[in-house]
């Protein structure tokens, strides 16, 4: 993208965008639409800056139309059989504006990812949805295509990753201690996980959205409840068992916490280390308790793992604000935002109390004892089945909450949230802009290739120091339930920086080197420059 596009992308972007009040406090607020017609539940940024959001087709009629002659028709719902109106909509960054798409089944806890050539897969569902694989192509006018029994088992609350092949695995799902794959052009059957069914806990779970991670050795980081397994997945073998997170509270919906694989570094090097985050939660018995009316203090713990330690280790770490139903979202400059949830209570209907308005920001390299900073609040409680995901200009797009079975707006502690809003990390404050990166060239949408070389160019008005001058690639993630599937963050360094002419700097960097380590598929690139990063551009790894 060149240096004009990107001023006028700016441009357009912050002219469509209502009007943002700046704090004293770190980060800012901003609302962007007051009702977008549904309550996003699920939400996925595609390659052409568009959020693809929807919820269920059984909360009832919701307040956007579909188009003339479009209806939802299911015997079996119990809020309306036939429904005219959205429960999809796909959201324009650029342009704020958002569209009714269509789903003919129950898309309600389900699972997701973007495959390689950039069509966001969706699998499972509800009732007649539990068995559909869904596919949404990112064009002007498309709309949700359906496979009736495109999934061998049910799949209710699964965990999707995509894989170095390009397929992707789907991971469990209520009453299913199994996985399978997506397309089946290779294997057309499920294989059991007896993981899944001994962290299961009878009539709570505990144990289910797993949280999946693709290590840098090929083989699937898999964590549910209090702990995890490294699984071969090819051989349907469990090569690694982790021990469990100190204490043994669970982390898994229904007392959910969230996770996020921690940015890769140093990817040239012989061994590469992976790290795992675990934040939040809700203890033991909380689930039951809050069915009773009794609301427990949620977790105020993160535990953190190397999970390519030949002995690894939970170190655990203490949050400032306890938090249940988090969001755990990568910014590019590395960082963790911890963000929506509550502060008491469970996931699930009605079960959550004291929302956490404030998100936190957690810093990875910093020492120990100084990685939590807590930022600017919001005034909009976002409880259970709340979204958000990383933007390509740095913000963070937050959505959701619906703790109830239905839209319910009035009498309630929690209303049927329709709104979005974007939160502004600080790194975009104006006051930043001199030394903020704008990336002339690659354009974007350029295709890179494994092991490489990337020349990029950037420019920065203000004061370079070169040697904290870095590149990042990140992929846009699947975000519903406090999960984030297919997030991950891949730290390109900067093997050689040169000035070239006023303000103007050419940066080197090698790409992965493999699949392992960067399933193929569009990334957003960033350059960062003193923790500041530019705006991204998107690349097609190949």
């Amino acid at each position: 993208m060149s240096t004009l596009s990107t001023f006028l992308f700016s441009l357009l972007l912050f002219a469509s965008q209502p009007l943002i009040l700046p704090t004293a406090a770190d980060g800012r607020w901003q609302l962007l639409q007051k009702s977008i017609g549904i309550s996003s539940m699920h939400m996925q940024l595609l390659k052409n800056d568009r959020v693809v959001m929807y919820d269920r087709t059984d909360f009832g009629p919701s307040t956007l139309p579909l188009a003339s002659g479009k209806c939802h028709n299911d015997p079996t719902n119990t809020a309306v059989q036939v429904d005219c109106t959205a429960h999809s909509v796909e959201y324009d960054v650029l342009s704020n504006k958002f569209r009714a798409l269509t789903v003919q089944s129950n898309v309600w806890c389900s699972s997701g990812g973007v495959m390689p050539d950039g069509k966001l897969v969706q699998t499972g569902g509800f009732s007649d949805g539990e068995l559909r694989v869904r596919v949404f192509s990112p064009c002007e006018s498309c709309d949700w295509h359906e496979t009736p029994n495109g999934l061998a088992a049910k799949r209710w609350y699964a965990t999707n990753h995509v894989l170095p092949d390009g397929r992707q695995i789907v991971v469990g799902g209520r009453g299913q201690f199994n996985y399978e794959f997506v397309p089946k052009n290779i294997a057309a059957d499920t294989f059991k996980l007896h993981f899944l069914s001994e962290t299961n806990e009878r009539e709570v779970e505990n144990n289910l959205y797993p949280f999946v991670f693709l290590n840098v050795d090929g083989n699937l980081f898999i964590f549910a409840n209090n702990r995890a397994i490294l699984l071969d997945y090819v051989n349907n073998k469990v090569v690694k068992t982790y021990p469990k997170i100190p204490g043994g509270e669970p982390r898994s919906y229904p007392s959910t916490g969230s996770a996020v694989l921690l940015p890769l570094k140093n990817l040239t090097a012989a061994t590469i280390q992976a790290e795992v985050l675990v934040c939040g939660g809700a203890p033991k018995g909380s689930f039951v308790q809050a069915l009773q009316g009794k609301f427990v203090k949620a977790l105020d713990t993160c535990a953190r793992i190397s999970i390519t330690d030949p002995k690894p280790k939970w170190v655990l770490e203490t949050m400032p604000l306890a938090r249940v139903m988090g969001d755990m979202v990568l910014l590019p400059n590395g960082k963790v935002l911890v963000i929506n949830g509550a502060r008491s209570g469970s996931a699930g209907w009605d079960l959550g109390r004291d929302p956490v308005l404030n998100p936190v920001l957690y810093m990875p390299d910093n020492e120990i004892e100084s990685r939590f900073k807590i930022l600017n609040p919001t005034n909009i409680p976002r409880m259970y089945h709340s979204t958000a995901v990383l933007l390509r200009d740095g913000r963070v797009l937050v959505g959701g909450s619906n703790p109830h079975a239905y839209y319910n707006f009035t009498g309630v502690l929690y209303p049927t949230e329709l709104s979005l809003e974007a939160f502004y990390p600080g790194y975009l404050d104006a006051k930043f802009n001199n030394l903020r990166p704008t990336i002339v060239a690659p354009k974007s949408m350029s295709g890179i290739r494994y092991s490489k070389k990337l020349k990029i160019q950037v420019v920065i008005t203000g004061e370079v120091t070169l040697n904290l001058l870095s590149v990042t690639m990140v992929s846009p993630a699947f975000n519903t339930h406090s999960f984030s599937m297919n997030q991950r963050l891949l730290v390109l360094g900067n093997d050689k920086v040169m000035a070239s002419g006023k303000s103007t700097y050419n940066i080197e960097v090698m790409t992965p080197g493999s699949g392992n380590l960067a399933p193929a598929g569009f990334y957003l690139l960033f350059v960062v420059h003193q923790d500041i990063p530019s705006q991204g551009i998107w690349v097609h790894l190949k």
